[in-house]
């Protein structure tokens, strides 16, 4: 058998033909591949969008909950300051005494720093009792 320039031609055509081919198919399958990482990649990212979302619902609901419980909360630091100021048990004994000799709620609030509620009971169990 002998090989003239026809059949070599012929040969290496073939074999160029059969590389074309399976490069074409390892091509194909490349791409297959890259669309399916595509899709999860999206997909995660959809779920990524879903958890974003709901995180700032929950900031947003924190923020606002936060905000009315600094509202509700505000007087406190001035309350604790009062009831620092005053000294304990010893302000409570002097408008106890205040309040034997008649001083109103009102008074109490204001000399001894009591709350309003402290100062009425003070004057109400040390207090003058009102005749009729």
């Amino acid at each position: 058998m002998t090989m003239n320039i026809n059949t070599v031609l012929e040969l290496a055509g073939a074999v160029l033909g059969l590389a074309g081919l399976i490069s074409s198919l390892c091509a194909i399958r490349a791409v297959r591949d890259w669309r399916a990482r595509c899709l999860i990649v999206e997909s995660s990212l959809s779920a990524v969008r879903r958890e974003l979302a709901l995180v700032g619902s929950i900031s947003l609901k924190t923020g606002h909950r936060l905000k009315r419980v600094e509202h509700e909360y505000s007087g406190v630091a001035e309350r604790v300051d009062q009831v620092e100021l005053r000294g304990g048990s010893q302000s409570f004994d002097q408008a106890i005494d205040s309040a034997r000799r008649g001083a109103d709620p009102g008074k109490l609030t204001q000399q001894f720093g009591l709350s309003r509620g402290e100062a009425d009971l003070v004057a109400r169990l040390h207090g003058r009792k009102k005749s009729a």
